[in-house]
Parts: C-alpha cells; structure tokens; sequence
C-alpha cells in the first residue's frame, strides 16, 4: 500500500524556522545536511509508516528522531501520513 505524505502548516513553519537559524548560526552546509535527514526519514516513513514511537500522551501520535534536537510528530491515517509538527528536544528552545 502506498502512502500519501501530507504536511501541515505548522510542520512546514518549524522546518523553515529551524533551517533558517542552522544557516544563521551553522552554515549552509548544516543547513542541507538537517533538510537532507528530515528528507531521509520522511522516505523511510513512506515504507514504514509505524517507524516512530507511539506517544504515551496522545492516542495515534508518533514521534520520530531527526537529531538529538529535533523530533518530527505524525499521524497515520489509513493511507495518509500526516507530518504534523517538529519539535525542539532542548529546554528553553526557541526555535
């Protein structure tokens, strides 16, 4: 069965957010190199939609790594994976 990816405007604000402060304070090179494993696991996520891990808090949501700092959230939904958000793992992040 193959999935549809499905993002939302809050995913998108983050990632635009996050990208934008790794070129400000990283480097273009950083930057590519995030949006190249954000890239990397959504494919993944295509052929293994239950990948992440299951939130303990909120029925339906997972979470999945991208780096020690960053986690993306999403929900499967029949053939529908919906990329809802991506969260700063570090305490008093702004991004």
């Amino acid at each position: 069965m193959a999935f549809e990816i499905v993002f939302k405007k809050r995913f998108i604000k983050k990632l635009i957010k996050v990208q934008t402060y790794l070129e400000q304070e990283w480097g273009d090179k950083v930057a590519r190199t995030f949006l190249l494993k954000v890239d990397r696991r959504i494919k993944m996520l295509k052929q293994y939609p239950y990948l992440g891990v299951s939130s303990e808090k909120v029925p339906g949501l997972r979470g999945l790594l991208i780096t020690k700092h960053n986690i993306l959230f999403y929900k499967v939904e029949r053939n529908r994976i919906i990329i809802l958000n991506l969260y700063d793992t570090r305490s008093g992040a702004e991004k």
